[in-house]
């Protein structure tokens, strides 16, 4: 059992490394340009954004609307302090300072709202997100509607792939824990968890405060990396479009949301001509695929290594002990 959980865990840590050196020879040689480097940055950012919102839809079954608001947090946070303070040390300060803000205000909004369900849920998330983007445009230390510019760039695409890779990694064991199985178990039916003692409230919001963490540095790696923040830029279709790819890859899974991200990401570029008819685009991607893929892409599933590896390999060791019995 040990070797089979090392071969995995070391098949996987290949195909990942293989697919960073293979990201990496490609701006070497400058066959992906700087406008496909942006893209893959962008695709990691918001691949952290909805692994996070991911847990609170997929993971625990509350209808969020907010992690705009969240981003918000954290991007105003590494745009302050990194501006303030401009240096690598200023800048994973600004991330943990971002990250726990956020956290403490999902903490403070988590505890009475989670007890609501469906629209209402995303109507009061809704709210909190304009809530938090319209202090943030009447505070002056956030210079209002202008926002910020000129804020020191520390994120490239190595920082962003290996940091997706991280909240994946936590994310998906999370998700196997106790907690995580808790949470699950919450989703699929609150009455029958809290009957078993679990106490439904409390994991509702520890999955909401994860999101909202994994927002804001979702939110501040973005800063960093256009340099530039502004209250426009966390307006109510930056959630929808965090949502969107939750929704299109399968809530419930993170595989289905790492391929959805990629594939929204390839799309961006290949409709970049087409100006805001992309968002239509979209729209009605996301029809159709709610029409012939009701639980999205992936649905609840996830693409598992472990028994494409293991299942091949039981087959074969089936098939040479029939051998050796014939």
């Amino acid at each position: 059992m040990d070797r089979k959980r090392l071969k995995y865990t070391l098949t996987w840590a290949l195909l990942i490394t293989m697919l960073f050196v293979l990201i990496e020879l490609l701006t070497v040689f400058d066959i992906i340009g700087q406008y496909g480097i942006t893209t893959i940055v962008l695709i990691g950012i918001n691949l952290i954004a909805a692994v996070g919102l991911n847990l609170v839809i997929g993971m625990s079954g509350q209808f969020s609307l907010g992690h705009a608001g969240f981003m918000a947090i954290g991007a105003y946070a590494t745009a302050l302090m990194t501006t303030a303070l401009p240096s690598i040390y200023g800048f994973i300060l600004s991330l943990l300072v971002g990250g726990l803000i956020s956290g403490l205000v999902a903490l403070a909004v988590g505890i009475p709202t989670l007890r609501l369900r469906g629209d209402y849920l995303a109507i009061a998330t809704l709210g909190v997100s304009e809530i938090i983007r319209i202090i943030i445009i009447n505070m002056k230390i956030t210079r209002g509607p202008a926002g910020i510019f000129g804020i020191p760039a520390f994120v490239n695409w190595q920082m962003v792939f290996v940091l997706s890779v991280i909240v994946i990694i936590i994310v998906v064991n999370f998700v196997r824990s106790t907690s995580g199985q808790a949470i699950i178990a919450v989703r699929d039916n609150d009455i029958a968890a809290e009957s078993l003692g679990i106490n439904t409230t409390k994991y509702k919001v520890m999955a909401f405060v994860a999101g909202a963490i994994l927002a804001a540095i979702a939110g501040g790696l973005r800063a960093s990396f256009i340099q530039s923040v502004s209250p426009q830029d966390y307006t109510f279709m930056q959630s929808i479009t965090i949502l969107i790819i939750v929704v299109l890859g399968g809530i419930g899974s993170i595989s289905g949301t790492v391929v959805t991200a990629i594939i929204l990401g390839v799309l961006d570029v290949v409709l970049q001509n087409f100006g805001t008819l992309r968002m239509v685009i979209y729209a009605l991607v996301l029809i159709i695929v709610m029409i012939f893929r009701p639980k999205g892409l992936l649905g609840t599933t996830e693409f598992s290594l472990q028994k494409l590896l293991f299942n091949s390999g039981g087959s074969h060791d089936h098939n040479d002990s029939k051998n050796a019995r014939s």
